[in-house]
């Protein structure tokens, strides 16, 4: 690392996690993007980006997700300074897996060191959040949230956010399908009620806090029970085609429960083993080629750590 530049690997994140609609989520191996932040003499940040559906994403510094990251970062101090950010891609833009997320990260973690490291990681996820706001609309953080900080995290947003990061158990494995196929995530969320019911919100308490005790016990057989949707899963399930079948096959293929990730199209299964996950994957895959679609498999252990600095 320079004293000007800096180069930042960020993750793909799995969010909501059946249960913890936005405010549960874990960050996973692979894909990543590649931020590399450079300081410049001006006053401007100038994005620039590259590989998988680059040319889809805005460069726009208030309509992009690392460039309003680094507005509000730059704004909690009142600095004028200015900044080359390049892109590159290695997460799918669209794909449910925190693309957005990753590229928010990247740049905020990045501005953060070159300026030197004013604020801990838990601070500096308040100004990704404010950049995640420009792709989804919402301040949520459960794709933000483990992309910066690794490993499964629950995150509450109320004022300031309280972030919790919770234990990882040995051997848990993560299963991302990604098909051909598109889902825009303002239609995603846009399909969701306005309200749900008061015999949903129990159950729904209860399956996130069945999961998160199964975390700390490595009790397997109680994370599965508990991932069971009941707030957002109903409505976009008819988003994707063949998931209720591709679900099935996953279950009976033995994973720990499948679900999908963020807004989709992307599914997500967890494992207990790299073995059984490749099994798991292999029939997801199956499952959408009955419906002719191509998709693309990533099978990673929980990555557990911040984003990694290259150079």
């Amino acid at each position: 690392m320079g004293n000007d530049s800096i180069k930042i690997r960020t993750p793909a994140t799995v969010s909501n996690v059946s249960c913890g609609f936005d405010c549960l989520g874990y960050a996973i191996s692979e894909p990543a993007d590649i931020v590399t932040v450079t300081k410049t003499d001006n006053q401007d940040i100038d994005i620039s980006l590259s590989g998988i559906g680059a040319d889809k994403i805005p460069t726009t510094t208030k309509k992009n997700t690392a460039g309003k990251a680094v507005l509000s970062f730059l704004d909690f101090f009142g600095e004028k300074k200015g900044f080359k950010i390049h892109i590159e891609k290695g997460i799918h833009p669209g794909s449910g897996i925190g693309s957005s997320a990753a590229s928010a990260v990247g740049a905020a973690f990045g501005v953060n060191k070159l300026l030197g490291s004013p604020l801990s990681l838990e601070e500096l996820l308040v100004h990704c959040i404010n950049g995640e706001i420009v792709s989804s609309g919402t301040a949520h953080g459960d794709n933000v949230a483990p992309a910066l900080l690794g490993g499964f995290i629950l995150i509450r947003i109320n004022g300031s956010p309280d972030i919790i990061k919770l234990p990882v158990p040995k051997n848990l494995i993560s299963i991302i399908v990604l098909p051909e196929y598109q889902i825009n995530t303002q239609d995603a969320r846009n399909i969701l009620p306005k309200n749900v019911s008061l015999k949903s919100a129990i159950k729904q308490s209860g399956n996130i806090s069945g999961f998160i005790a199964g975390l700390y016990e490595s009790n397997f057989e109680l994370m599965s029970r508990s991932m069971v949707d009941l707030f957002a899963e109903p409505f976009r399930r008819g988003l994707i085609p063949g998931y209720d079948s591709i679900h099935q096959a996953a279950m009976e293929s033995g994973a720990i429960g499948c679900g999908i990730s963020g807004s989709g199209p992307s599914i997500f299964a967890l494992s207990y083993s790299k073995e059984r996950a490749e099994i798991i994957g292999k029939e997801i895959v199956k499952g959408f080629q009955k419906v002719g679609l191509n998709s693309k498999l990533f099978i990673s252990s929980i990555h557990t750590h911040p984003p990694e600095i290259l150079d």
